[in-house]
């Protein structure tokens, strides 16, 4: 091993150290008392978001397979985050680091990424992310991490401090220490993976519901495995998940339940639980609460009792010019109120009934 991979190494195993676990936040819903929601708070990790864990993974993996060097640059596809925590890793090793990304992306994230150090390279096409991070990075004899590749198999999903690994030890006192689900979204399907293939290395009777956003084609996909070329027309509204075409870290044998969750739906669910925490997330947060509540409702009106977990992915400060506001949604054509109405019953009821 040479010295600067060993001190590479050993950087990013510091900064892990100096990084405390994320939050699992109680979510205080009295018309469902016998189903308790959980937020597992990923937007307080250094880079601010979920991608943070899996950008740390994919360095250690191309570290260790001989893939990043010395002065290597770092190129990735990514619609943001994941560019975000890959751009702070790149930094801390002295690489240069160039995302491609959707030139949609929001000015918040691109921002980050060079605050970091790194460079926004934007396409129109979001379909041609791909082919244009690997013509980077061969141009410049760097490294494509290619998170969509590498994603489920770049984090330990037995255990080691794993984000599944870190739900159920934060869950050992809670009333119902095992989830009756746990529910998140798939953008490159690494999540998914290794929550799902923790459940089931360790045995737990916990179900794992993917909540998937329009224009997206990996519901479509689980309900048709043998389809595994299907793509669709355009990019996922919600940035971090969903994609248009069936990634090769989307594992669906670990998925029990998918759930499309439409656009409007997701930013209505991210403006609800603004009013029932004081806080901000971004979108993806509202498919995740979203499902999670879809669960809970069904949960309740079976007379069932149990635990839900999902994912709050990401801050809400970075879609201030976006989500968060009103002359953007209807510039983009979202109509939120009915969704607002059926979330807020649902909240206020327990019961579910679809605008």
């Amino acid at each position: 091993m040479t010295t600067w991979l060993a001190d590479a190494i050993r950087r990013i195993e510091r900064d892990f150290q100096r990084s405390s676990d994320t939050h699992l936040i109680a979510l205080d819903l009295p018309a469902l008392p016998g189903v308790q929601l959980y937020l597992k708070d990923e937007s307080t990790h250094p880079t601010g978001s979920l991608k943070h864990r899996l950008a740390r993974s994919l360095f250690l993996y191309g570290l260790c397979n001989g893939w990043i060097r010395e002065g290597t640059t770092i190129v990735e596809a990514s619609s943001g985050s994941t560019a975000v925590s890959e751009a702070y890793f790149a930094r801390l090793l002295g690489l240069p680091f160039i995302a491609v990304m959707p030139r949609g992306t929001s000015a918040a994230k691109v921002a980050q990424i060079a605050f970091y150090g790194g460079q926004s390279h934007f396409v129109d096409d979001p379909a041609t992310v791909y082919v244009e991070a690997e013509r980077l990075a061969r141009e410049r004899g760097g490294h494509y991490m290619d998170q969509f590749t590498y994603a489920e198999r770049a984090t330990d999903w037995r255990g080691n401090n794993n984000i599944a690994e870190s739900i159920f030890q934060q869950m050992r006192a809670e009333p119902h220490p095992v989830p009756r689900w746990i529910v998140t979204g798939a953008g490159t399907g690494g999540t998914s993976a290794t929550i799902g293939r923790y459940i089931r290395y360790q045995g737990h009777a916990t179900q794992l519901c993917v909540v998937d956003p329009e224009h997206s084609v990996f519901h479509d996909y689980f309900h048709a495995p043998a389809n595994p070329g299907i793509t669709g027309t355009r990019g996922s509204c919600i940035e971090g998940i969903g994609r248009p075409r069936v990634e090769p870290s989307f594992v669906p044998g670990v998925i029990d339940r998918m759930i499309r969750v439409p656009d409007a739906a997701s930013i209505a669910a991210m403006r609800v639980l603004e009013q029932r925490t004081g806080r901000r997330w971004g979108a993806s947060t509202g498919t995740d609460f979203y499902g999670a509540l879809l669960l809970a409702c069904e949960m309740a009106g079976r007379g069932e009792q149990g635990a839900i977990v999902t994912l709050a992915c990401d801050p809400g400060e970075r879609y201030l010019d976006t989500y968060y506001s009103d002359d953007w949604l209807r510039a983009q054509g979202h109509n939120v109120a009915p969704w607002l109405a059926c979330l807020e019953a649902a909240c206020a009821s327990g019961r579910w009934a679809t605008p």
